[in-house]
């Protein structure tokens, strides 16, 4: 097969020729259809977060499954699937609490040896990454990483679902928990921030704004939900935040991973208010925050991947939009080929896209 592989932070992705086994003990083969460009996989092609190389990026994908091995009783082959970086055990502390996305288990994380067994012409070992590996056009994965989904549902919008639909709307729901009538604001309206907005309107709240230096994507959020835009560039946006709101939102979503707009998130929040941050801060960086804030009950969390129960919420989604209330099609700013990657990320990189998807039958 062939597949995109990241040398060195910082450099192109390389289109190799690489082979992978017939599946073992409770892998599943699958033929990637769709794999969505994220700022996740921009984040380690930069260095700005640590992974072993040379590796095959790319983890949010759909596709059909080709063979499954023994012991896989959850899919079978022609199956369509979309894949998810949180692969769970179900069987530690977190799992059986009901956090899988938090699952301890390092045996489904990584399959066993599969760095050793993924075979191409060069002396290096090739490394997995984030447990699929999607900008390839063949995935060996562990079958707690799939959940099937509806063959009604377009394979390249299934894609998306995979991590950033699932992290923003997975914020919302899950993560805050925001319910009807309470304001939010979302900063940063690429894919994820969408999908935050999205899932805002979905649970019903009563004011959503929407904060970001992009005219076109401002127009879009509108479109998914947005009562309310805000452009950085006109001012001061914890001051424009509290003007809106007479003193602030209920909660706050941060979707950049920049530091100044994780405080950003904490300052325009109301008294008992939540900043919930989505984005992935630098690995290393420091934020600073007001501790006389924490006086009014003010708070502040992570989210990770919208701390998803996945093979419940993707076909809930998968629902959502062929109902009509999750608006997919606005997303996909290009389709491309696996040797045009490059190019794709050059575009994300500039904020010409909101999301950018590799078609392998193209």
């Amino acid at each position: 097969m062939k597949a995109a592989v990241l040398y060195e932070v910082n450099k192109p992705l390389v289109i190799e020729d690489v082979s992978l086994p017939k599946p073992g003990p409770r892998e599943v083969l699958i033929r990637t259809a769709v794999a969505g460009l994220c700022h996740s996989d921009l984040h380690f092609m930069e260095g700005l977060y640590p992974h072993p190389l040379p590796a095959v990026l790319g983890h949010e994908s759909a596709g059909i499954v080709e063979q499954v091995g023994s012991d896989v009783t959850y899919v079978k082959p022609g199956d369509h699937v979309v894949t998810c970086l949180s692969v769970f055990c179900g069987t530690c502390d977190n799992c059986t609490t009901g956090r899988t996305v938090l699952c301890t288990d390092t045996t489904v994380k990584m399959l066993p040896g599969v760095s050793d067994r993924m075979q191409w012409s060069k002396p290096e070992k090739l490394h997995q990454f984030l447990n699929l590996s999607s900008f390839a056009e063949q995935m060996l994965v562990h079958e707690n990483a799939i959940v099937k989904i509806r063959r009604e549902m377009p394979l390249d919008l299934a894609a998306l679902i995979g991590c950033g639909v699932i992290t923003g709307y997975g914020a919302v729901v899950n993560t805050a928990k925001v319910t009807a009538g309470e304001t939010v604001a979302v900063i940063g309206c690429g894919g994820v921030g969408m999908a935050a907005i999205n899932g805002a309107q979905i649970a019903g709240a009563g004011r959503i704004i929407a904060i970001d230096t992009n005219p076109a994507k401002l127009q879009l959020a509108t479109k998914l939900g947005a009562t309310d835009i805000i452009n950085p560039a006109d001012g001061d946006v914890v001051k424009q935040v509290r003007d809106l709101t007479n003193g602030g939102v209920h909660h706050s979503f941060e979707v950049l991973g920049r530091k100044e707009t994780a405080e950003q998130a904490f300052a325009m929040l109301a008294s008992g208010g939540t900043a919930t941050i989505v984005g992935m801060i630098p690995f290393g960086q420091k934020i600073e925050l007001h501790g006389f804030d924490f006086l009014r009950e003010r708070r502040i969390q992570g989210s990770s991947m919208g701390s998803n129960h996945f093979r419940v919420d993707m076909p809930r989604l998968v629902d959502f939009y062929l109902r009509g209330r999750l608006h997919l099609e606005d997303w996909i700013s290009a389709k491309l080929k696996l040797s045009e990657i490059n190019e794709g990320f050059a575009s994300m990189k500039a904020g010409k896209t909101l999301r950018s998807v590799i078609v392998f039958d193209s």
